[in-house]
């Protein structure tokens, strides 16, 4: 199913040439209404001009997070004030929060952004749809709220938290489709399994706003018996939900490439890689009006694949992220990222899908990470022998993918946090 047949399968060459269309209006809209862009291209003594082909953007100045923060609320705003019609925020917990400006035609772009990506995992105007996001600044839940709505879904603004609730109106309203993080979905099918409660209409997870590897999905489809768990991507500073998201066939999400422009680039050096090669993805904004990004890094690690995708769709495909370039440890010299983790803690059926990560510095100054996961079965905690032999088994496997030693921790049955909207694995003590 398509929601734009005609703009999701282009050709490359016309997909390309739109986008270089889209390009030149984007740099010149925001070279002639954003101060701050302005005052960068005019040092570099660049403009529209200059852009002849898509990989003339390389000379462009990078948009960082510290850009947004240093010029907000209002100084990457490129329409006049009266024009704004919404306006979205992060959570603001490492500073100023960041800000996300709309004009009326921001709106209507992003509800088809999102109706795209909805129908390409099988979506229909008879699904209703629960959204278990917390309302509110954040992104994620008007931004597919207006999406379902208009696809013609029957939606449920349920927000976070309250699971028994949030079950009970699956269960009474015939809910279809559950949009939420992946940590929360997994505790609701949790609760759901406690309660001897079958959720058997659930048929589709729209999961997004962190990150989760295929294992930590399968875990979920495995806990709801009849729902399948889909991945979808977007960021205040781009948009909200909608950037990209997976189809059917769930071989990546597809890019929509007519509203986005996305480069892979090396964090270090800050150079553009060659296509297919995995490094940190930079996205410039190709037709937001009220706030325009050029090169925004978005610290997130994957890879893009320009392939058509069996299901017919053309415009690119990125990878299920691999972790944030920022959340990455560095453990005793060894990069680690906790999608690694958990891709490990999964295949394990004795313990839960629900972990911590605690890194410490000992008394040499070296940083050392402790890994806290749930058992299954409590009553393994007296078995000393098999808790003792799954602990082998777990840092064995652990030190295989991350070639580095770390300590595992099996702790009692739902005894660490749960989270409603984004988990938060990791505790740093090491300025405790």
């Amino acid at each position: 199913m398509f929601w734009q047949k005609k703009i999701e399968t282009m050709s490359r060459k016309e997909i390309e040439k739109l986008q270089l269309e889209r390009l030149k209006w984007t740099v010149d809209y925001a070279d002639q209404n954003v101060e701050f862009y302005h005052k960068k291209f005019k040092e570099l003594g660049l403009s529209a001009d200059k852009i002849k082909t898509l990989s003339d953007i390389q000379y462009f100045p990078y948009t960082t997070k510290d850009d947004l923060r240093d010029n907000y609320p209002y100084g990457l705003r490129a329409a006049k004030q009266k024009d704004i019609v919404r306006t979205h925020a992060s959570s603001g917990t490492t500073g100023k929060p960041i800000v996300g400006l709309y004009t009326k035609n921001d709106l209507d772009n992003w509800a088809d952004q999102v109706a795209r990506l909805c129908v390409a995992v099988g979506i229909t105007k008879h699904d209703v749809v629960q959204i278990a996001f917390g309302y509110g600044l954040f992104t994620g839940a008007l931004g597919l709220h207006y999406g379902l709505e208009k696809i013609g879904c029957d939606v449920i603004p349920a927000s976070s938290g309250n699971t028994a609730r949030q079950i009970m109106l699956m269960q009474d309203l015939g809910v279809t489709a559950l949009v939420a993080t992946p940590s929360y979905a997994m505790y609701i099918s949790e609760v759901a399994k406690d309660q001897g409660v079958k959720l058997d209409k659930l048929k589709i997870g729209l999961f997004g706003s962190e990150g989760s590897t295929p294992e930590f999905a399968r875990r979920i489809e495995e806990n709801f018996g009849s729902l399948r768990a889909t991945d979808n991507y977007g960021l205040t500073e781009l948009n909200g939900p909608g950037v990209a998201g997976e189809c059917s066939c769930r071989t990546g999400l597809h890019f929509a490439e007519d509203h986005f422009l996305p480069e892979i680039i090396d964090s270090k050096t800050l150079e553009v890689k060659p296509r297919g090669e995995e490094g940190e993805l930079v996205v410039t904004t190709l037709t937001k009006e009220g706030q325009p990004m050029i090169r925004y890094r978005t610290k997130d690690i994957t890879r893009i694949s320009y392939e058509p995708c069996p299901c017919g769709r053309t415009h690119a495909r990125m990878e299920k992220v691999k972790g944030r370039s920022d959340d990455m440890l560095k453990i005793k010299g060894v990069n680690v990222f906790p999608s690694q983790i958990e891709s490990v803690l999964v295949t394990f059926p004795q313990i839960g899908a629900h972990y911590q990560l605690i890194i410490r510095r000992d008394d040499k100054c070296r940083d050392t990470l402790e890994i806290k996961v749930e058992l299954i079965d409590g009553s393994l905690l007296e078995r000393y022998k098999e808790l003792e032999d799954l602990q082998h088994q777990i840092r064995e496997k652990l030190r295989e993918v991350l070639r580095l030693d770390v300590k595992v921790s099996l702790v009692q049955p739902k005894s660490l946090e749960r989270f409603e909207g984004k988990a938060k694995r990791i505790v740093d003590l090491r300025n405790a």
